[in-house]
């Protein structure tokens, strides 16, 4: 299974432990059978915005999830599609999901089309947890 994380989904999963969000980082570190793609545009968007002081995490906090991201992800570099987004910014994680063929997995799904591939995290959870109870 792969999977690209919305920048949303790395911040919630840093501000609350015990959260779906949180949960699909501890599954994509644990869990070698779901890849996670992303390229050098989100990853800088990741680190970009964990670093925002408003936000107040740690160094240690940024450092620990970005070091996972990196060590458990595949980079991947996309083409740009041509489809109408409300928020170019995301274009890069629906481009990275459709190039890896793999699930987006964001909490703003208004800002994508209503396509399969394009998850919230509970309906990420509970796909992986029919997937792999089986």
């Amino acid at each position: 299974m792969q999977v690209v994380i919305d920048t949303n989904i790395v911040i919630s999963a840093a501000r609350v432990s015990q959260g779906n969000p949180a949960k699909i980082i501890r599954l994509v570190r644990d869990n070698e059978d779901i890849k996670l793609y992303y390229n050098a545009v989100i990853f800088s968007e990741y680190r970009k915005v964990l670093a925002y002081e408003r936000l107040k995490f740690s160094l240690k906090v940024q450092e620990t999830i970005l070091d996972a991201i990196q060590e458990v992800g595949l980079v991947i570099n996309p083409v740009a599609s041509e489809i109408s987004l409300p928020d170019e910014s995301d274009r890069i994680f629906y481009d990275t999901a459709k190039a890896a063929n793999a699930y987006l997995v964001t909490g703003n799904i208004k800002h994508y089309p209503d396509e399969p591939f394009i998850l919230t995290p509970a309906q990420f959870i509970d796909l992986i947890e029919s997937q792999f109870s089986k």
